[in-house]
């Protein structure tokens, strides 16, 4: 189910740019949205399973957002409010087309997992999974619409925008998580994990297309999640490693994106995991629920090693580093491919694809490179 062409098809959302037609303080893009909503529907998730009591199946949650974001991809050049009302009224046509744009996209798509992307695309009924992935799709939107909105108040038809918004919201109410993440200091997680929006990837490098930390971990979950349905491993490790990818770098928004060459220095790499360790205990665990805070803990620190836990079981760091690195290599490819190639750039993407060749059997690094170079950029 791993295959480069529909990695890139996530990875290519990084040119995707969001609310074009107003002024924006910083560029707004359609992975980091995405990203930034899967962090949402993580504690939006908790909540419900800690306070209602309520099971939520992970797994069909996750594929849940990695089929919107693909069906996204396909209609971006539609205004929300066009093309909501499109998907009420011609909901048959646009399946079609949707499907159709995948499969020209996507080669080598796995049979049965486009199978399930044709039944998510037809299916109507409104699982808690669902539910949880269109509030956290709505409340990501709304922390957008609230960065650009003071540039923006005098713009045409801004407010009926605000108040469309806000009416959305309001469906999700009854969702204990929705009324945590509006009130209270998982409002300020939210807003944590969105900082990383901020940060670019590949300090003082120049690329194309700009990509930030936060997408980039979205592209590094995506990644492993393929993976592992590939390996057929349990339920339990599919979130673990789906989540601990996610939050990788989470402790970047407090020490910033530290670059490799940096990290590499003899003994600075295990300070520097030791100081985030504490950060993340100091200022970001606290902003967690406290029902959730240790499993928090053991997916955020040490994320690049194989773990087990009797209570939250296994995570295959490893694999998630070969994800990581091959994220990265996609980066410097596509940004070549796209005639902005830095020595710097083409340096380190030689350096990369001699690691992953060398390291990155588990993953079939070697062939997915391979695969890489077949896509026309």
């Amino acid at each position: 189910m791993l295959n480069m062409s529909l990695v890139y098809c996530f990875f290519d959302a990084a040119n995707i740019h969001r609310w074009n037609d107003h002024l924006r303080p910083i560029d707004l893009t359609e992975v980091d949205k995405q990203a930034h909503k899967a962090a949402i529907a993580w504690i939006l998730g908790k909540y419900e399973e800690h306070e209602n009591k309520v099971k939520i199946n992970w797994k069909n949650l996750i594929e849940d957002m990695m089929f919107s974001f693909l069906k996204r991809v396909v209609l971006t050049d539609l205004k929300p409010q066009v093309l909501h009302r499109i998907e009420k009224e011609r909901s048959e046509e646009i399946n079609k087309y949707v499907l159709s744009e995948v499969k020209e996209e996507v080669f080598d798509f796995d049979p049965e997992f486009l199978n399930r992307f044709v039944m998510y695309l037809h299916n109507t009924n409104e699982s808690i999974e669902k539910r949880i992935v269109s509030a956290a799709h709505y409340l990501a939107t709304k922390w957008e619409f609230d960065l650009i909105y003071e540039m923006n108040k005098h713009s045409f038809d801004i407010n009926h925008t605000k108040s469309e918004l806000n009416r959305k919201i309001k469906e999700f109410a009854g969702m204990i998580g929705v009324k945590k993440v509006m009130e209270s200091k998982s409002k300020s997680f939210i807003d944590l994990v969105g900082q990383l929006r901020f940060q670019q990837r590949w300090t003082r490098v120049p690329r194309y297309p700009i990509t930030t930390v936060l997408g980039h971990s979205l592209i590094v979950a995506n990644t492993m999640f393929l993976h592992d349905l590939d390996s057929n491993v349990e339920n339990k490790q599919i979130y673990n490693d789906y989540f601990t990818a996610l939050f990788h770098d989470l402790p970047e928004v407090l020490t910033k994106d530290v670059i490799s060459p940096v990290k590499n220095i003899h003994g600075l790499e295990k300070i520097l995991n030791e100081y985030e360790f504490e950060l993340v205990n100091s200022k970001i665990t606290p902003l967690i629920p406290e029902c959730c805070r240790d499993e928090f803990e053991f997916l955020v620190c040490n994320p690049f090693q194989n773990r087990y836990d009797e209570k939250f079981g296994c995570v295959n760091g490893v694999d998630i580093k070969l994800c990581d690195l091959l994220g990265a290599y996609m980066e410097a490819h596509a940004s070549i491919k796209c005639g902005v190639h830095p020595s710097r750039l083409k340096k380190a993407k030689k350096l990369l694809r001699t690691r992953l060749e060398k390291e990155g059997e588990s993953i079939g690094a070697a062939n997915l490179i391979r695969e890489l170079e077949r896509i026309d950029i």
